[in-house]
């Protein structure tokens, strides 16, 4: 083997260096599919009053549509984890991208009830549930010390796409009516997500690199890759991994009533449908800078710190909405909602790696989000069903407040396990 001279070695190694570290392009490519993918969940709101107009549905039986859709594709991001640790991020995606997309084009053909539970709720969430696991779990195994910026760049996504994509909705539902609005949404997902998922990569380690961008095997991280070697079943022996997914399935329990409620609440006060969507999308902008600043924040200053600081923040934003009078108010419980959602998203697959590393990131985070996330399919259809009763929002969203309280509660239990060497 020929040894390179001193000089045209050091030459070689300054443009190795000078190169971007590739970990980034798979953030962009994360951000990318959460964009498409959460932007479109979010503009469920618009598509649940265009449905609502047309059919006379209550907003219990077709909020039910989208409750199942939530628990099944949090219970397959347990599959979706696990596919991820075996078959790497590229087939996942593009395999989600496919069913997403043909699921949404799918819904452009409803005519009865049960066509949005088998559509939305079967074939579209068997996508969905490919879009954050994979994205998440990809991301924080490239990164340790940038884990948390990382990880913000990556969901600020699902942020960029819900003040995006909903007005959106609204201008194709309002020109071209909500059927063909279902097949621009759908078609745009089948191609972009495919595309996307050509430039995925399962981590560093699998094209010579190492996690942060460090190109030697003297980087901190691969020293400690023995010690961060838990396995599911490992993890899931100790009082750690259950103490998080409490605290997660708690705070998770209400997330998506503003989702889907949101626009209804504001229209129930008067608001004008198109004033309506801006609050949706005055979420999605505070849900960005959420992401980006506590993402970073939380590298310096902890997660724990940060993750209580977002819950505080969630349970005065559930206030704000229930006793919320008018426009003004549903911005301001709005925004501050949109910047704890950020905080807590962010903070879920963070956390779970710095507690269980990152050799199993994909299966763990596919278990908590399979399980805690399952919570957040009963807060949509209590939410409607407590309107349909009472007329009105309030209850269920000072209920809501009120699970973010026993998730703080419940974080101040819970500390990282005990270091295991393989």
């Amino acid at each position: 083997m020929r040894v390179l001279p001193r000089g045209e070695a050091k030459q070689r190694t300054r443009a190795v260096n000078r190169r971007p570290f590739y970990g980034w392009i798979v953030v962009a490519g994360g951000f990318l599919v959460l964009f498409m993918a959460y932007g479109t969940q979010y503009a469920f709101g618009i598509f649940f009053g265009a449905l609502l107009g047309e059919f006379g549905w209550s907003r219990a039986s077709l909020s039910g549509a989208f409750s199942l859709y939530t628990v099944a594709y949090s219970a397959c991001g347990l599959l979706a984890g696990r596919l991820i640790d075996r078959w790497g991020p590229r087939t996942v995606i593009a395999l989600g991208g496919g069913f997403l997309g043909l699921g949404l084009i799918g819904m452009s053909r409803t005519t009865a009830l049960w066509h949005p539970y088998v559509l939305y709720g079967v074939v579209a969430a068997l996508g969905m549930s490919t879009a954050y696991v994979p994205c998440a779990a990809t991301a924080a195994r490239w990164f340790v010390k940038r884990r948390g910026l990382a990880l913000g760049i990556t969901s600020a996504g699902i942020s960029v796409g819900a003040f995006t994509l909903p007005p959106v909705a609204y201008y194709l539902v309002s020109r071209v009516g909500w059927r063909w609005a279902y097949v621009v949404f759908g078609g745009a997902i089948l191609i972009v997500l495919n595309l996307v998922a050509r430039v995925m990569r399962r981590d560093p380690e699998s094209i010579g690199l190492a996690p942060d961008g460090a190109r030697t095997v003297e980087h901190p991280t691969i020293g400690r890759m023995a010690i961060e070697a838990w396995t599911v079943g490992g993890a899931m022996r100790t009082a750690a991994f259950w103490m998080l997914l409490a605290t997660f399935a708690a705070t998770w329990a209400p997330v998506f009533v503003p989702l889907v409620h949101l626009v209804p609440l504001a229209r129930a006060l008067g608001v004008a449908p198109l004033l309506a969507t801006t609050v949706v999308s005055a979420l999605g902008a505070a849900d960005l800078c959420g992401r980006l600043f506590t993402g970073a924040a939380s590298d310096r200053l902890g997660r724990r710190s940060t993750l209580a600081a977002g819950l505080v923040l969630q349970a005065c934003a559930f206030a704000v909405l229930a006793a919320a009078p008018g426009l003004g108010t549903l911005y301001v419980g709005a925004v501050l909602f949109g910047v704890s959602y950020g905080a807590v998203s962010t903070m879920f697959p963070a956390m779970v790696a710095d507690f269980f590393g990152r050799a199993r990131a994909g299966s763990l985070v596919g278990v908590y989000f399979a399980v805690a996330g399952a919570t957040s399919a009963f807060g949509p259809f209590a939410a409607g069903w407590i309107y349909d009763r009472d007329g009105t929002y309030s209850p269920a969203l000072w209920l809501s407040a009120g699970f973010n309280v026993l998730a703080l509660a419940l974080l101040t239990f819970t500390r990282p396990p005990a270091r295991r060497t393989r």
